[in-house]
């Protein structure tokens, strides 16, 4: 039996950042994958999750696993996906180093995505954006600081993992202020700023604990924010606007959403795809196009320069006999009956 952990050790603080140039984002994506497969494993095989072994995570279990986070943690199946392709990688990394596990490394390759449809992207509208904006109390530190991160996810268009791994020196508070964004695959953006958000940035800053942790927002222990610690604040605010803009209430309101808000608004204010692209962060604009097909203004577009059918009045001419015989008798109709 060969342990796990040296290997999954040497997997994320090695070859991931290291031999693959992943980023930290990336890093932090799939070992929250192995933390839920190992506490998972745990459970199945009744031990500790640093006792686990290569071959307790067979191909039986990770098909297991993949059930329960359909099943049980209600993971959608693009999520489903993304903790297999993390399952996949440590498993490439094994089998070339634990020649004894390639045949099981073999058979988990072969586990299969799973394909699902692809439905239109939800996002929030203008007022319901207003609304959740307002929501945070700014008599209090805490409001003033979780207005900010609501403005700048929704005004940068920002992932949570951009989000919350923001530092101090990524706000430029120039005459022109704007976001440099480390952003997936390492890409690197640079955003100008809403005067409005800007404004609530510094003053976020003028009130922020002074303390070791470079990262732009902390949580109430004066320590980074993390992404559970976004998504408890977002729950809570998306609560109370709900109470002057009733439709959020049938909303699922995750910090994603806020990114697609800022695509669709971005998009009905240019109407240009390729604007939303570089805004984003996106490595291919054919990622962003799914905005387009969530947006009714470009059905509209093409529907008034198509123009509705017409029709125009025919006439009826009556069959010539004898072409209707031979239409008849070319069908195989018998005429001796």
């Amino acid at each position: 039996m060969t342990p796990l952990a040296p290997y999954l050790s040497t997997y994320l603080r090695a070859h991931l950042p290291r031999e693959c140039g992943a980023s930290q984002h990336t890093v932090a994506s799939y070992a929250h994958c192995y933390r839920l497969l190992l506490t998972f494993a745990a459970e199945r095989r009744k031990t500790r999750p640093s006792q686990i072994h290569i071959e307790d995570l067979d191909a039986d279990l990770i098909c297991a696993f993949l059930d329960h986070l359909e099943v049980e943690r209600s993971n959608a199946p693009r999520s489903r996906n993304a903790r297999l392709a993390a399952i996949h990688s440590l498993f490439r990394f094994i089998e070339y180093r634990v020649p004894a596990c390639l045949d099981q490394a073999r058979r988990i390759h072969a586990i299969p995505m799973k394909r699902s449809a692809q439905p239109l992207v939800d996002y929030l509208t203008r007022a319901e954006m207003q609304a959740l904006l307002a929501a945070p109390d700014l008599r209090t530190v805490a409001g003033l600081r979780d207005q900010a991160m609501l403005h700048l996810a929704f005004a940068a268009g920002l992932r949570v993992s951009e989000l919350v791994g923001l530092r101090l020196d990524q706000f430029d508070d120039t005459a022109m202020p704007s976001l440099h964004v480390i952003g997936k695959g390492r890409r690197e953006r640079i955003l100008p700023l809403w005067q409005d958000t800007a404004r609530v940035v510094r003053r976020w800053i003028g009130l922020r604990p002074a303390t070791g942790d470079l990262q732009l927002f902390l949580n109430a222990g004066g320590r980074a924010m993390t992404r559970s610690g976004f998504e408890y604040i977002l729950r809570k605010h998306a609560a109370t606007a709900a109470q002057s803009a009733p439709s959020i209430a049938a909303k699922r309101v995750t910090p994603h959403i806020l990114r697609h808000s800022c695509a669709m608004h971005t998009l009905q204010a240019t109407g240009d795809v390729r604007k939303v692209s570089l805004w984003l962060g996106h490595a291919s604009v054919q990622t962003t196009e799914m905005y387009l097909r969530a947006d009714p203004t470009e059905k509209i577009e093409a529907l008034t320069a198509m123009g509705p059918p017409t029709l125009k009045r025919g006439r009826f001419t009556v069959p010539d006999k004898l072409m209707a015989m031979l239409v008849e008798a070319s069908n195989g109709r018998n005429y001796a009956e």
